[in-house]
């Protein structure tokens, strides 16, 4: 007897759920990462037969039955997902873009509710590339590498310059060190020299004379480079270390990048700049949102994730997963305050497109240029959680190479807002009237 393994969504999270081969073994995602627990036991026919390999019929056959694959558990909602998937080949195809990620997370405890890496493929047919691929004259290996490609999942698999998302990080290193506080004044005149560079900020006339939280309503380099520089690269360095940036988040799902950073050592004045304001290094989104969760959530890193338990067939085993937390990343107070202004970025800064009436949310945009910076090509995202005082929900979406206008406030904190809008109250949580 033969089963074949049959996804009733067909492209729906196909870079997390994967698929299995001829063999029902998996291939990737979710598949792979929990197969001993989905493939159960084949069973066996043993008979008896003669030399010339012929069954001897009186002796009968003895057969011992499979054993069924655990039912796996996970955390991703089918109805946020599709969602997700829906808003974002809407902005792929607005914006004709590359690609466009979404992930959607609790960031109370790293259950992942949606992944979505458009465009997806089909399970049903994983092995057959997009329409429109020439494959003519390609040797078997090439065409094995534009399928690996198909397959990858970015949110985990691919980092990114993350750009001013990372100020999130730096604002709150800045204040759990007491290297500034919301008041602290600070001047941008358009442009900070740093060393022999001029680092501009993306308002050319400057900002002038701003507060601290004004400079993160605003988004402002230089007041990003000057906390930088205040914390210094050991410190800085330290904290890249405590947040958990330096390694990777322990996501169930094979494949995960690491954080490409520069080498202590390497970190001059000029890079401590640059990477106070989310260039000259790289992430993945995962690690992103994990590190953004545990600034606002308390202060606890937790482990994003999709299995929740796997249990077996009649329900008699059940193994509930569990996943490591590392409490005390930053200070309540630090979190608190970074729900302040992450609230105050949305309410009146350059997130205000991801205001909705009725809740209180918090966020960041973000505008990366992609190297080479001659091609003039960007990723635009932003990330956002909600309720801004009490977070259930943290979503971060990222567009490659959109055309036209790119900037992340106005093109990436609008697909966010939409996402919220639409699962706060399916998740529960009711606009109140003294936010509308």
């Amino acid at each position: 007897e033969d089963y074949k393994r049959y996804y009733p969504y067909d492209s729906l999270a196909s870079k997390v759920l994967g698929f299995t081969g001829g063999d029902n073994q998996g291939i990737i995602g979710l598949e792979v990462k929990y197969d001993e627990y989905l493939q159960g036991e084949p069973g066996t026919i043993l008979t008896v037969t003669d030399a010339r390999g012929i069954e001897v019929e009186e002796e009968g056959e003895d057969r011992m039955e499979p054993v069924d694959g655990e039912d796996l558990y996970i955390s991703m909602d089918v109805n946020i997902q599709q969602y997700a998937t829906q808003l974002a080949n809407q902005v792929m195809a607005a914006k004709e873009a590359e690609s466009v990620s979404i992930l959607v997370m609790k960031p109370d405890n790293g259950e992942i509710l949606a992944m979505v890496n458009v465009p997806e493929f089909n399970l049903n047919d994983p092995f057959t590339l997009p329409e429109g691929t020439d494959t003519s004259g390609m040797s078997e290996e090439e065409k094995q590498d534009l399928l690996n490609q198909m397959w990858r999942n970015g949110c985990i698999n691919d980092t990114y310059e993350p750009g001013s998302v990372f100020k999130t990080i730096t604002a709150a290193a800045g204040l759990e060190a007491g290297v500034v506080t919301m008041e602290d004044t600070f001047s941008c005149p358009g442009y900070v020299m740093v060393e022999d560079r001029r680092i501009r900020c993306h308002k050319v006339g400057g900002h002038g004379s701003e507060t601290f939280l004004q400079g993160a309503m605003n988004s402002c380099n230089p007041v990003f480079i000057d906390v930088g520089q205040r914390l210094g690269v050991d410190n800085y360095y330290k904290y890249f270390v405590q947040f958990g940036l330096m390694g990777k988040t322990g996501i169930d799902l094979p494949g995960e990048a690491a954080t490409i950073m520069h080498k202590k050592e390497n970190m001059k004045l000029v890079e401590l700049a640059t990477v106070s304001f989310g260039q000259s290094f790289q992430i993945t989104p995962v690690q992103l949102v994990t590190t953004a969760a545990s600034i606002i959530n308390g202060g606890n890193r937790v482990t994003p994730h999709f299995g929740i338990r796997a249990e077996s067939a009649d329900g008699q085993s059940v193994k509930v997963f569990e996943y490591p937390v590392r409490e005390g990343v930053v200070s309540e107070e630090t979190s608190a305050r970074m729900r302040y202004i992450l609230e105050q970025v949305v309410a009146e800064g350059s997130g205000k497109k991801a205001a909705i009436g009725g809740y209180r949310i918090g966020g960041k945009t973000a505008t990366s240029e992609k190297l080479p910076r001659s091609l003039k090509k960007y990723i635009s995202s932003f990330i956002g959680f909600a309720p801004a005082d009490d977070p259930q929900v943290i979503a971060l979406i990222t567009i490659d190479e959109p055309e036209g206008v790119y900037y992340g406030g106005t093109i990436a904190a609008p697909v966010i807002a939409d996402i919220f809008k639409n699962i706060l109250p399916y998740m529960g949580i009711m606009p109140s009237e003294e936010n509308s």
